[in-house]
């Protein structure tokens, strides 16, 4: 065997052994890529080239959008906005039977396109919303399956950090495409949770709420469109060219700032411990970056890409059939690996195979992060399953039956994304980001 083939071999065994025996995947992958460089470049040059493909992932001007946007989701987590949104959705969502589940899969659409973050999302509103529903007769398990399953539309629907680092991963498709290219996919996912939800509170017999009177519905919009004003800011900003996306974030994390001190919800003295948690996650997501990097430098030197696509192509020539298996083994590696090393693994291996057939980077990024989102909330590892139980204080049994029917409902809006590019492409072709 070839150095180059020992250098791959060492490459996927390595990140497989050291998963196995428990290490963090940035830990597996960043030392299994030292290793592989070590047997083709030998020690003196492997740890600098290394440290140069390290300090190349990770310097991007781009890539300050992700620390930007979680701080920011950080701050609203902390900041209130969550209830205002409950609110908003709750009458939105009355007078349709199971209004309380509808209200939360609105809620979630709504906090976690805002802050970004799905677990952020399930956290909140899962707080939030069920003691109310508790309150109002619903099912434990119920509610928290539809707080569960709800939740991942905010890692579609922009901003999106899963979206961001494909931008960057993909050589740079364009993120102002690519979020208003999650939009409708993201809105779909939902709308499928409500349909589910309000089929599961028929049967379960709940009913819808009291009228609310118009009055205090325009006091409610009233109240929450100091938090839908951050989307219009930052999205319409990114979308009028007014600034780019990580000047957006930097946006967003002032106006959440503001918008929680007008509330009174954060005291200046909660703010070292805000940043110290957001440091915490930003570290975590920019230094797997930076050792997926090296990753992608040993796979693309030992050719791994090439010969995997040259297997699926050997295998069949119907793109039909490697978008199924595509889906399949996103879905497999989803439910035991967080979303953004598995794009930072797999885009550079399936892209250059769906562009042979001419699949758009766009529609190919949303197809890639909706099946990451649905391995949130997928056991054994879903951290969005995990936090959605620990908020309901359900064990993962309960919770797992009440979620089938979501399940299903996903995979068939995953199909409607796979096989139909105009779901995707629309909105951002309607908007001048694509032909």
């Amino acid at each position: 065997m070839t150095s180059v083939g020992i250098a791959g071999l060492i490459l996927l065994v390595g990140v497989l052994v050291y998963l196995v025996l428990g290490a963090p995947i940035s830990i597996s992958v960043g030392i299994a890529s030292v290793l592989a460089i070590f047997s083709i470049l030998g020690p003196e040059n492997a740890l600098q080239t290394a440290a140069q493909r390290m300090f190349t992932g990770m310097n991007s001007f781009t890539l300050l959008a992700i620390p930007f946007f979680i701080l920011a989701g950080v701050i609203m987590n902390n900041g209130g906005i969550a209830m205002r949104l409950v609110n908003c959705a709750k009458v939105m969502a009355g007078r349709i039977p199971g209004s309380l589940a509808q209200t939360n899969v609105l809620a979630n659409m709504m906090f976690g396109s805002i802050s970004g973050s799905a677990v952020a999302a399930a956290a909140a509103v899962g707080s939030t919303m069920g003691p109310m529903q508790e309150k109002e007769g619903y099912d434990k398990p119920f509610s928290a399956a539809v707080n569960i399953a709800s939740a991942p539309t905010g890692m579609l629907i922009p901003p999106s950090n899963t979206l961001i680092v494909f931008s960057l991963v993909s050589g740079g498709t364009s993120i102002a495409a690519l979020f208003m290219a999650g939009y409708i996919p993201g809105i779909l996912w939902g709308l499928g949770c409500m349909i589910v939800a309000f089929f599961m509170a028929k049967r379960r017999g709940l009913k819808a709420d009291e009228r609310v009177s118009f009055k205090v519905a325009i006091k409610v919009f009233w109240d929450a469109i100091p938090s839908f004003f951050l989307i219009i800011l930052v999205i319409g900003g990114i979308v009028g060219g007014i600034f780019t996306a990580t000047e957006g974030s930097a946006i967003a994390v002032v106006y959440a700032l503001l918008l929680s001190f007008l509330y009174r919800t954060i005291q200046i003295k909660e703010l070292p411990r805000i940043l110290l948690e957001s440091t915490r996650t930003t570290a975590i997501v920019i230094f797997l970056i930076g050792v997926s990097t090296i990753m992608s430098w040993v796979m693309a030197f030992t050719g791994i890409p090439a010969f995997i696509a040259d297997s699926l192509l050997g295998f069949t020539n119907s793109f039909v059939v490697i978008l199924i298996i595509m889906n399949i083994v996103l879905l497999i590696v989803g439910t035991f690996m967080d979303p953004t090393p598995a794009i930072l693994i797999f885009t550079p291996i399936f892209l250059p195979i769906v562009l042979q057939f001419g699949m758009d980077p766009v529609h190919f990024g949303i197809m890639v992060v909706f099946n990451l989102s649905i391995g949130t909330i997928t056991p054994p590892v879903g951290p969005v399953l995990f936090v959605g139980a620990r908020v309901a204080k359900l064990k993962l049994e309960h919770v797992i039956r009440p979620l089938l029917p979501f399940f299903a409902v996903t995979a068939f809006v995953l199909l409607l994304v796979t096989y139909i590019p105009f779901l995707s492409t629309w909105l951002p072709t309607a908007l001048g980001f694509m032909k």
